[in-house]
């Protein structure tokens, strides 16, 4: 089986957000067994974590002699070696992998700057006029998701792993109050988490916060 690596401790507090989500998800999509290695933040620094990933994060993903890094190319690998996640007409699976792009490289670094700035930057002296500037970043991505979306259930014909990326990446916005101005893009968030996959995955998440809350 393949073994992930993830937060003994996540700062998400089993929210979800920790970016092992993303992998665990792929693979209860595509039904494929793993193991998780918990590690504490002073581990993740040690140089047997940094052979894995040279910047000392998670996840990481080791099958057979094959080591990754980076969520996204772990998802993307997951799909492109089991069925479910990428289509199999060429035009339609070439335009999923841009999709998971476009959750990691267009959208999600905004979204990330806005919740570290509501996390860590509140008791600064430009934090009030910082908010609303980083706020219209989001809005401008999300009004333009938005329009494409429309009324379809998901980003381009079937469920696939620009969906999944891609509701991982806005799932950041949940305590924003941002997506409740975008009612098509809250419920597509909604379509994902329904996914008995998401759930499996979250629930697994959420009981290595618990365990460690009660340690």
């Amino acid at each position: 089986m393949p073994t992930i690596t993830a937060f003994e401790n996540s700062p998400d507090r089993g929210r979800g957000q920790a970016r092992d989500m993303r992998v665990r998800w792929a693979l209860e999509e595509v039904g494929q067994p793993y193991d998780v290695r918990l590690l504490s933040f002073e581990q993740m620094k040690q140089p047997a974590h940094r052979a894995l990933h040279p910047f000392g994060q998670i996840p990481t993903f080791e099958d057979g002699d094959l080591a990754l890094f980076e969520s996204g190319a772990i998802v993307l690998h997951i799909a492109e070696r089991h069925p479910g996640l990428l289509p199999v007409e060429a035009n339609a699976r070439n335009r999923a992998i841009a999709w998971m792009f476009a959750a990691l490289s267009t959208l999600e670094p905004p979204i990330v700057e806005l919740a570290m700035a509501m996390l860590f930057e509140r008791d600064k002296s430009w934090y009030a006029e910082r908010l609303p500037m980083l706020q219209d970043r989001v809005r401008i991505r999300l009004g333009e998701l938005s329009r494409h979306l429309g009324e379809a259930d998901w980003l381009d014909g079937a469920f696939s792993a620009g969906d999944l990326l891609m509701v991982t990446v806005l799932r950041r916005l949940n305590t924003s109050g941002l997506l409740g101005e975008y009612p098509e893009i809250a419920a597509y968030v909604a379509r994902g988490e329904a996914r008995p996959a998401f759930k499996r995955a979250f629930d697994a998440q959420l009981a290595v916060f618990n365990a460690a809350s009660r340690s």
